[in-house]
């Protein structure tokens, strides 16, 4: 066997206090439901998050002094994969990845005190408002606007893609605060409840039959002045850290690596004329493939997590983000392919469904296979399109 990639004996051991604590703190049914992709909202991502932030493992990214770890960048790589292999359900990424280290980043000292307790517990459930229907990929574009009045500021405008905003108690919020100068300059960051009058939310229907994003629509909605993050106009700056954040825990290689199991444990257990589909060279083609790139990946990831310990994104962060969602699209792809006709069945298209099982003899399994592949188009779109880290790639890696 090639490569192996070595971790020393105190990097060992800290797996296995991690996975201890994940496999023994974290109930066995939230971890099983989480396997199945089934997990029950909000519920088992507050109550894991909860016992996570117990033990010091929900937020270990951040600051020491608002609950986070001095680690290793290695150590938190391998938290990372932790948490995939042993189906903790992930943190909510808006709390933990993105609004909670921006303001630990540019907030007043008021607003951490505040919020970062609250959103590192998740007693308040954060969602982004950033997309637009015209400012997806070219975010600079956004046309949501803040006009100061007096101690508040208005905001009007829409938003799209908000992800679980069903389930929020407040957004963070990009809006332009100045027309007049180029794009990027004149937007701010704001944060306000998602109950405050002139705040409406519409569910966007999913090709999978799930119910994940939103419209959120903004009518004479007033912000109080202290709600805004940072000063006026650094709203891009703020932007810009938030993503370099939100890109290196995107390529989910853990995630994948249980997908990838799971495809061989599927295709052993499905018998054909020769014996299983692992004996078909097709299948156990895409399995070595898929498992070579996945290595690949790993091996890129630790570079760059030994690489990058002066906390500064690192362009390379495109590139894992790039393989990386191309790889679970793949291990999705191949479940699916796995369970051929037996992935037809969709439940929520079928009135006796119960839950988000179809009532007909196709094992559950193969029924959220052709939803999951579905819903994972999403990956290579989300955090920066592959086109978008493809132009990263070429400028700052290659240089080209």
């Amino acid at each position: 066997m090639g490569m192996q990639l070595q971790f020393t004996p105190e990097e060992e051991a800290f797996r296995q206090e991690l996975r201890t604590y994940f496999t023994t703190e974290i109930p066995e049914e939230i971890r099983q439901r989480c396997e199945a992709g089934a997990l029950n909202y909000p519920e088992d991502v507050v109550t894991t998050t909860r016992i996570l932030n117990k033990g010091g493992y929900a937020v270990p990214h951040w600051p020491t002094e608002w609950g986070g770890q001095d680690w290793t960048p290695i150590q938190h790589h391998i938290w990372r994969e932790e948490m995939s292999l042993n189906f903790v359900p992930d943190l909510l990424p808006f709390n933990a990845g993105m609004v909670g280290p921006v303001i630990a980043q540019f907030g007043s000292p008021e607003l951490k005190e505040k919020f970062l307790p609250a959103t590192a517990n998740l007693d308040i459930w954060w969602c982004q408002g950033f997309s637009e229907p015209e400012a997806g990929s070219d975010l600079a574009s956004l046309k949501t606007r803040a006009v100061r009045d007096g101690d508040h500021y208005v905001i009007n405008g829409q938003k799209t893609w908000t992800t679980l905003g069903q389930y929020a108690d407040w957004i963070f919020c990009l809006a332009r605060t100045d027309p007049d100068v180029k794009k990027q300059a004149g937007i701010s960051f704001f944060l306000f409840p998602m109950d405050t009058p002139g705040v409406e939310l519409r569910p966007i229907q999913l090709i999978d039959g799930s119910y994940e994003v939103n419209e959120v629509f903004f009518s004479d909605v007033r912000v109080p002045a202290e709600y805004l993050v940072g000063e006026e106009n650094i709203g891009w700056t703020i932007a810009k850290f938030l993503l370099g954040n939100e890109r290196s825990g995107i390529a989910r290689v853990g995630w994948t690596k249980t997908k990838v199991a799971k495809a061989k444990e599927l295709a052993a257990a499905t018998r054909t004329p020769n014996g299983s589909l692992l004996d078909d060279p097709a299948i156990a083609g895409r399995l070595a493939a898929l498992e070579n790139e996945l290595l690949a990946l790993e091996v890129t990831q630790l570079r760059v997590v030994a690489g990058s310990a002066d906390g500064k994104p690192n362009p390379a962060s495109s590139l894992l983000k790039l393989r990386g969602s191309q790889l679970q699209q793949d291990a999705t792809e191949l479940i699916a392919d796995i369970a051929g006709p037996d992935s037809l069945p969709v439940s929520a298209i079928d009135s006796a469904a119960e839950g988000d099982i179809a009532d007909i003899l196709s094992p559950e399994w193969a029924q959220l296979a052709v939803p999951a592949y579905l819903n994972y188009r999403k990956v290579t779109i989300y955090g920066g399109s592959s086109e978008v880290q493809r132009q990263i790639i070429d400028k700052e890696v290659l240089g080209l």
